[in-house]
């Protein structure tokens, strides 16, 4: 039986899949059938710090000085009675901590230096064995440059590592311009990790209506190719936890990412179409596939088709973007 353990974010785990942040987190029983299904750790679903706030004002607006007297403020709860969203995740944290024997990473999505700082101490306090920042920002006003926004990430981070002493991971957004320069500043700033990468839900235009929509759209495989790169390029120039989170599907997608150099491989959309299945069936095949070729842990397979340690590295560099559209075949019976 092929050794299936790795380690991130200075955690030992039993194999390499997590489920990552989703929506399976707000239930406990769900995730008792992940961990059943063969989890090594759980990602919570993201902790908002605009929700915190929002709690936070409408505490102090209705609780704490309500502009309501006598008995117009009979239908308020009392303070102690009124559970925000932060005081459900942290009793999420309690409750996961109380019924799981893998570890939970909790995940904090904040933008500013009291949001990390303050939110990441409560939930080190509640019991989680690592912290997931979710760093992400939409730069959409021009004055901002690349740099201000790496620059405030980094600081955050910092000032965060102060007061904590749990590992910290980032899950980062492909919008950098140089992203291997940027996980050097936060392997300096002591990041214990960098997920790779955050997959956001673009909005779309509803034709009929002519309005601004939302809709979820789940990964696919194809989704896997772009962490892969850049998990294969970064393995061997940092000594990070290196996550790889995206699209992965199958058995295949896995080792894919744990060949180009991935610590562990995040599962999400192929949870919540398939359910905890999904997990076993993946495992079970990574487990054959590592069998069948003779491997005895994933440790040896690891990395071993990164840049690094590839006989090409430029196949994952500027080369191959020619290579591919240089040998690009039209379609048979299709004319230009």
């Amino acid at each position: 039986m092929p050794d299936l353990s790795t380690t991130y974010l200075g955690l030992h785990l039993k194999n390499p899949l997590v489920p990552s942040s989703s929506p399976l987190s707000h239930d406990l029983d769900a995730v008792l059938h992940l961990e059943d299904a063969g989890a090594a750790a759980i990602v919570m679903h993201s902790l908002f710090e605009e929700d915190v706030r929002h709690d936070e004002r409408m505490i102090d607006r209705f609780l704490v000085h309500p502009d309501t007297f006598g008995e117009s403020a009979g239908h308020l709860p009392f303070g102690h009675d009124y559970q925000s969203r932060l005081d459900s995740y942290l009793e999420k944290i309690l409750r996961l901590k109380s019924r799981l024997s893998i570890p939970v990473v909790a995940s904090l999505n904040g933008s500013t230096l009291n949001g990390w700082v303050e939110l990441g101490k409560e939930l080190e306090s509640a019991g989680a064995d690592a912290l997931e920042l979710n760093a992400w920002y939409m730069p959409s006003d021009p004055k901002v440059s690349g740099a201000a926004i790496e620059d405030h990430h980094l600081s955050l981070l910092q000032e965060l590592k102060t007061v904590v002493s749990i590992p910290v991971g980032m899950k980062l957004s492909p919008f950098f311009s140089s992203l291997p320069h940027f996980v050097h500043q936060a392997e300096a700033a002591g990041a214990a990790g960098i997920s790779l990468f955050n997959r956001f839900f673009q909005p779309d235009i509803d034709l009929e209506t002519l309005s601004v929509v939302d809709r979820v759209q789940l990964s696919s495989s194809a989704d896997t190719l772009l962490a892969m790169r850049w998990i294969a390029i970064l393995r061997g120039s940092t000594k990070l936890s290196l996550a790889a989170t995206g699209g992965v599907h199958t058995a295949q997608d896995a080792l894919k990412m744990l060949l180009a150099g991935a610590d562990v491989v995040h599962m999400a959309s192929a949870l919540l179409k398939q359910g905890p299945q999904a997990l076993s069936e993946v495992l079970q095949g990574m487990t054959n596939w590592l069998r069948e070729r003779e491997y005895t842990s994933v440790a040896q397979m690891k990395g071993s088709m990164s840049q690094q340690n590839s006989p090409n590295p430029s196949t994952f560099a500027r080369a191959s973007y020619l290579h591919v559209l240089n040998s690009f075949v039209p379609p048979a019976g299709v004319r230009y």
